[in-house]
């Protein structure tokens, strides 16, 4: 019974046309003319969508913005001219890639700014291979050595700046 009732709900809006691509509005160009509006529709950012280009995007305001497109071009518009017809009606935000000044280029150069920036951190606490090394042995000399005289607090804690750390904390 629910296999029936979906074939007949896909088959009634594949006959309605409701689950039909959508077509653009106009009618296409030429041959080089359509290359130049899917190339221009490939910068311009959907109004709905948002992540996609115009080209891409299956929305109807995504159709509509590649008809002006296409209009445009069919006038003998200018890519640029184009170009800043969207942005006078949308603002910079419509274009997919930003041009690389001014605050903008806060988007360029930051990623590379980071990058350099935790280069040098990862630089900075990695030590050299020569530090990793052990120190070379040296030789004894001819004179035994003296009898060590019992550990105390102050010598050790000229050996090891933590074990003072944690000694003045206590006493604290």
């Amino acid at each position: 019974m629910n296999a029936a009732l979906l074939t007949l709900s896909l088959f009634l809006g594949i006959a309605t046309g409701q689950y039909a691509p959508q077509q653009a509005g106009s009618d296409p160009l030429t041959p080089v003319l359509e290359a130049r509006v899917q190339k221009l529709g490939k910068e311009l950012r959907c109004a709905v969508c948002q992540g996609l280009s115009v080209a891409d995007s299956p929305s109807s305001m995504a159709r509509a913005q590649l008809d002006k497109v296409r209009e445009l071009v069919a006038e003998g518009k200018t890519d640029q001219e184009v170009r800043d017809y969207f942005i006078a009606r949308y603002g910079e935000w419509v274009l997919l890639q930003p041009k690389a000044e001014g605050f903008n280029l806060l988007v360029w150069l930051g990623p590379v700014a980071l990058l350099l920036g935790g280069g040098f951190i990862i630089a900075r606490q990695v030590k050299p291979a020569s530090a990793l090394a052990p120190a070379p042995a040296t030789t004894p000399t001819a004179a035994p050595p003296a009898p060590e005289a019992p550990a105390t607090a102050a010598s050790n804690d000229s050996v090891d700046p933590y074990l003072a750390a944690v000694r003045r904390e206590l006493d604290q």
